[in-house]
């Protein structure tokens, strides 16, 4: 009885001071908007996706705070939002931006976590790279523009001279670089399941960014002549000369195709579809392996793209605005022992990600300067009273979304404003409607008041 009682009271003592054993399996996906089967897109092939959000959360209104991709990842990786003078391109360097600012990696690596950058986390690799990661980050030497067609040689143009918008090539899938992440990735899970301490595994693909680059097996999953395009590619009826597509498509060759007619829309929209499959099966070999070593148990999955991506609609292609196509990205968290399949509308956004990863692995961050708090609580109540508003910004426009509207206000003073209820596609900038007079004041003045003063005083941050 005496060695019983000294086994059980040791046992009650084991967890005080322990080490936090939830894993952290982060998976980013460049470019990737929610164009899957699990936000309702039937035409996409993704199932293993599908999957990870039949056993989790789906957020259908999460937002990132800044479209293009170096700007959005440093946001996310240090909770802070962009301003006029932050955060501001594609090749941010939050060391530069932000000197000194803690990274949720960094923070977990202090609490005795494993972390590791596999791909693309950071858009440079080297960015925080000593204080975040244990081991240095990695990414294949193949690039994502490399192409793999013995006859994409002979097509070098665009702005830029690369190489083809779209290449389809009887390969492995670790031919290209989305393959290779997929392998490391799948190497360090079975490494670190023999260490003792818990990981932050961040995985990055690049896909379906472009260029449209993918395993002709991909490819073949769809018919180009039954792809459904865009059918409202007019730009948005009273829209100020400020709001422009991105150009990054036209560093590209362009194969021979006529910019934006319907055989480019169709052929565009098959390379981002090829793309996403592609990716989608590399997601399935990670959760393969996760389920064989029997880690899931323990782990928290959170999969999401940094932001949106116009496929045609008003005759863009890309992100580069705050429209609610590139601001409005996929997200999904899947944490052991929750209910899977369920879906939660509610406004949550990329910088919130820093403390909710720390609230699911049980610990309280120390770093006082995040601008986003925890969406833990709505993993158990998806639709219990949060956020009013949320926040993103590109180039000189500023935006507010709320659940029934986007508010978009230009340095210049331009306005526009678009009824996500009745005009879910923004065709209609309602800013210049004598009618709207109030309810532009309204959000006007939500919009300078700025992200504190849109959480309900349950949600409110406590420090």
């Amino acid at each position: 009885m005496k060695t019983l009682f000294s086994i059980l009271f040791l046992s009650l003592l084991a967890p005080i001071g322990a080490e936090p054993r939830t894993n952290v399996l982060f998976i980013a996906v460049d470019d990737l908007r929610p164009e899957l089967g699990c936000y309702g897109k039937e035409e996409i092939l993704s199932p293993h996706i599908d999957k990870l959000a039949a056993q989790g959360t789906l957020f259908t209104r999460a937002y990132c705070q800044v479209a293009v991709c170096g700007a959005s990842r440093a946001s996310l990786m240090t909770g802070l939002r962009p301003t006029w003078k932050r955060f501001l391109t594609y090749n941010t360097f939050a060391e530069k931006d932000a000197p000194g600012a803690r990274t949720v990696a960094e923070e977990l690596k202090g609490a005795g976590y494993h972390c590791i950058s596999n791909g693309k986390i950071f858009h440079n690799k080297k960015d925080t790279a000593d204080r975040s990661w244990s081991e240095a980050p990695w990414k294949p030497e193949v690039g994502g523009a490399s192409f793999l067609d013995p006859s994409s040689k002979d097509m070098i143009g665009g702005t830029k001279k690369r190489g083809p918008v779209l290449e389809s090539p009887e390969v492995a899938d670790n031919a290209y670089p989305d393959g290779q992440i997929a392998d490391k990735t799948i190497a360090d899970l079975k490494r670190m399941t023999k260490s003792k301490k818990p990981f932050f595994l961040a995985c990055g693909f690049l896909k379906p960014h472009l260029p449209f680059y993918a395993p002709k097996k991909y490819w073949d999953l769809y018919d180009r002549q039954a792809i459904e395009i865009a059918d409202n590619r007019k730009r948005p009826q009273n829209a100020p000369d400020q709001l422009t597509g991105s150009a990054e498509i036209h560093s590209y060759h362009d194969r021979g195709l006529t910019y934006n007619d319907d055989a480019w829309h169709r052929a565009c929209r098959h390379g981002y579809y090829a793309c996403v499959s592609y990716v989608d099966a590399q997601v399935g070999r990670i959760m393969k392996t996760l389920d064989q070593l029997d880690i899931r148990k323990n782990t928290v999955v959170v999969l999401w793209g940094d932001h949106g991506w116009h496929l045609g609609e008003h005759d863009f292609w890309g992100k580069h605005n705050v429209m609610h196509l590139s601001t409005r990205s996929p997200l999904i968290v899947s944490t052991p022992g929750s209910k899977g399949g369920q879906t939660c509308d509610r406004l949550v956004e990329f910088v919130d990600l820093y403390p909710t990863i720390l609230d699911l692995v049980g610990l309280k961050t120390t770093n006082s300067e995040l601008e986003g708090f925890s969406f833990k609580p709505l993993l158990d109540k998806p639709r219990m009273l949060w956020k009013k508003a949320a926040f993103s910004r590109y180039g000189p426009a500023v935006s507010l979304i709320t659940p029934r509207f986007n508010f978009v206000r230009f340095k210049d003073g331009e306005k526009m404003l678009f009824d996500l209820n009745s005009d879910p596609e923004e065709n209609l900038n309602l800013a210049t409607y004598p009618k709207q007079k109030e309810n532009l004041a309204r959000l006007e003045k939500m919009l300078r008041a700025g992200w504190e003063n849109v959480l309900p005083p349950s949600a409110r941050p406590k420090n």
